[in-house]
């Protein structure tokens, strides 16, 4: 494998419920490479969204190791963790999180002004990426005036602000339509190719999946099965035959 951005080591994750313990994550292992477009599948429950929890640090693993660009995640510190999310990590979520008093354009420059950097509103890259999402003549307006598609990809941009070494995305195609779905999939493709980041991504679409350079199937805590697929948009079939192999 090329660099590895992340790198997931027998990670176990358990809650609670009532006097025993449920695991949902167990011994899971897991590498996804610079560059590279990952997705993860798996049934409802199977533990994905508490894998990228895990991940970005919002969850503490029960045990294991997680490696972010060759440095282990220091779970023992919330500041450290913190930190992490603002400078390595760009998270996407499945119901943008968008701040509903911000424009588009600061919306975008949040993590930005987070940071405190001074000229965050002005910043190069916001350009960039509003013209990169089609979002130059909307970057004035608020979310309430925006549509979900453009909300879903105001949000993208602004986990990619920051030039992440990692971007987790939980399903970012579930609350769009179909033409919106396949421009953010060619987003976070092309993304990870030009800027060398890393990309995890949870989906229950195989259409969208289909997008990924390897479809992982997370199943009873683990990852059950992987298929190297090179982002071969116009062909889900092996993954529809994957999920079907393992009752998924």
């Amino acid at each position: 494998m090329a660099d590895r951005i992340l790198t997931i080591s027998r990670l176990g994750k358990a809650y609670r419920l009532g006097n025993e313990n449920l695991p949902v994550l167990q011994d899971l292992c897991l590498d996804v490479a610079a560059g590279e477009l990952a997705v993860i599948m798996g049934p409802s429950g199977a533990g994905k969204t508490t894998l990228l929890n895990c991940v970005s640090g919002i969850s503490t693993p029960d045990s294991g190791e997680v490696r972010l660009a060759g440095r282990a995640i220091d779970y023992s510190s919330e500041h450290s963790r913190t930190h992490l999310r603002r400078s390595d990590i760009g998270m996407i979520f499945q119901f943008f999180n968008l701040i509903p008093t911000l424009s588009v354009r600061e919306n975008i420059a949040l993590p930005l002004l987070i940071s405190r950097d001074r000229v965050a509103e002005k910043h190069p890259r916001i350009d960039e990426l509003l013209e990169s999402i089609g979002m130059r003549e909307r970057q004035d307006h608020l979310p309430s005036q925006l549509s979900g598609g453009e909300m879903q990809l105001t949000s993208i941009a602004r986990a990619l602000i920051h030039r992440p070494k990692l971007v987790l995305a939980d399903e970012p195609t579930g609350n769009v339509n179909p033409r919106v779905g396949r421009s953010i999939m060619a987003i976070l493709r092309q993304t990870a190719k030009d800027v060398g980041c890393g990309v995890l991504m949870v989906t229950h679409s195989p259409e969208h999946a289909a997008w990924a350079d390897r479809v992982c199937f997370l199943k009873d805590g683990g990852i059950a099965s992987e298929l190297v697929h090179g982002g071969r948009a116009e062909d889900p079939a092996p993954i529809h035959q994957a999920l079907l192999e393992l009752s998924i």
